[in-house]
């Protein structure tokens, strides 16, 4: 199975710039091995079940509880059986279709 998520995750209450709380999640997730990509706007992560996501999620807000007041987060999730790296398999799908695109 493969579980994609695309989260963001930050405190409202912090200020204009909230790099410096993203960032303890970036961290947290890169230390994990499991295979993400960082956008502008969020950040998408694979795993193989829906319980490795959910601990990630998890994990992620109690990186910014401990000294935030109010913490936004808005998740998607796309699960598919019998598939696996599908991070990188859905931009070669349309890659195929109309050339190398802006990663």
């Amino acid at each position: 199975m493969s579980v994609l998520l695309e989260f963001s995750m930050f405190p409202t209450d912090k200020g204009e710039s909230v790099s410096p709380y993203v960032s303890r999640i970036i961290k947290m997730i890169k230390e994990t091995g499991h295979h993400y990509r960082l956008t502008p706007m969020g950040t998408v992560v694979e795993a193989e079940t829906m319980a490795e996501i959910l601990k990630l999620i998890e994990k992620s807000y109690a990186l910014l509880e401990p000294d935030c007041q109010r913490v936004y987060s808005s998740l998607k999730l796309d699960i598919r059986k019998g598939k696996a790296g599908r991070l990188d398999g859905k931009i070669r799908s349309v890659e195929e279709q109309i050339g190398e695109v802006k990663k």
